[in-house]
């Protein structure tokens, strides 16, 4: 098959969809596909581009290895030699147009909301992961909290709050602040008092106009992958200081993974049937993954969903997919497999 593998970028999680680009890319050339690796707000330059699927070319020429910190988007539209503004780069939609699939590797806003799917859908171009809709609303932690709500789903109470809005309601400290349609934990802050909320606004509100401001939630922390509607294991992640944020989620060492999770057997499966439920919920398709906290007495609640998960060496879907045999050549075919067919 030819396969365009999209990554890269303007989100906060360009660097973390480069190397997940980079991974399914060696993936799918190993597996005897023609493949290339665009990045989507870069594109392609060359005047050859209706032959790149024939090209030698390294594609993963100057990837480099996920910081600490998210990348900096200034200087990267920088690198542009055409109007930054467009998000799309130089020949990617005719190249994408060339393709039997795309791969999406990408992560976070015009990659996981739902933009590029609609776009790919009017240009009759076929792609892994969610269609447009579900991708839209699980990007949305606001929405998504009224849908598992509505659906029954456990989650923490919660409610939004628009940039310039007064708080009106109590809040119970300690409390989560995050934006609404940020990942890999950018833009997530844990306060303790009103000052520290004060002060997680003011970082949340330079990400997005919108925010969720939720109850924390004091336990351990998990995730389950669903491919097809069917729950994976469930993996428990458990930082060695902090919580799970951007550093500790891509920093090799940071974070200890236990898949399956030592839970008993009974909140395992109800943690699973939940995961079920939310990809339902939010009318997902293909693949997911539904990300939870889980009390010492068992209780647990669905913080989110993830709709594009990171295919990094680090990442917890390609961890889920091992603990059921499935190497990450052969997960990268199954989500095609699965894409192709919904």
């Amino acid at each position: 098959m030819k396969i365009v593998v999209l990554a890269g970028g303007t989100s906060t999680e360009r660097t973390v969809s480069l190397i997940s680009g980079k991974k399914i890319f060696e993936a799918l050339k190993q597996n005897g596909h023609q493949v290339v690796l665009l990045d989507v707000y870069l594109g392609y330059d060359g005047d050859d581009y209706e032959q790149v699927f024939e090209s030698d070319r390294d594609w993963t020429g100057g990837i480099e290895q996920i910081g600490e910190k998210a990348p900096d988007l200034e200087a990267v539209k920088k690198l542009r030699k055409d109007d930054a503004r467009v998000f799309f780069g130089p020949h990617v939609l005719e190249i994408c147009s060339m393709a039997d699939i795309v791969f999406m590797g990408l992560h976070g806003a015009n990659g996981e909301d739902g933009r590029v799917q609609a776009v790919f859908d009017l240009f009759g171009i076929k792609y892994t992961g969610s269609n447009y809709r579900g991708a839209a609303i699980s990007m949305d932690k606001g929405v998504s909290k009224g849908l598992f709500g509505k659906h029954g789903i456990p989650t923490p109470q919660g409610f939004i709050l628009h940039k310039g809005q007064e708080i009106t309601g109590k809040i119970e400290y300690p409390a989560v602040v995050k934006t609404c349609c940020g990942g890999s934990s950018v833009g997530v802050y844990i306060v303790e008092n009103e000052e520290a909320l004060g002060e997680a606004l003011i970082q949340a509100f330079t990400y997005e106009d919108e925010v969720v401001i939720e109850q924390y939630i004091k336990g351990r922390e998990f995730s389950v992958g669903v491919i097809d509607g069917k729950a994976l294991p469930v993996i428990e992640i458990a930082p060695i200081q902090g919580f799970y944020d951007y550093k500790n989620k891509y920093q090799a060492g940071s974070t200890v993974e236990t898949c399956p999770a030592d839970i008993p057997q009974e909140l395992s499966t109800q943690m699973q049937k939940y995961a079920e439920a939310a990809f339902e919920a939010l009318h997902l398709s293909s693949y997911a993954r539904m990300d939870f906290m889980m009390r010492e007495n068992g209780e647990m609640f669905c913080l989110e969903a993830n709709t594009l998960p990171g295919m990094t060496p680090t990442s917890l879907l390609p961890q889920e997919a091992a603990a059921i045999g499935m190497d990450f050549n052969r997960l990268c075919e199954k989500l095609i497999e699965v894409s192709l067919k919904s």
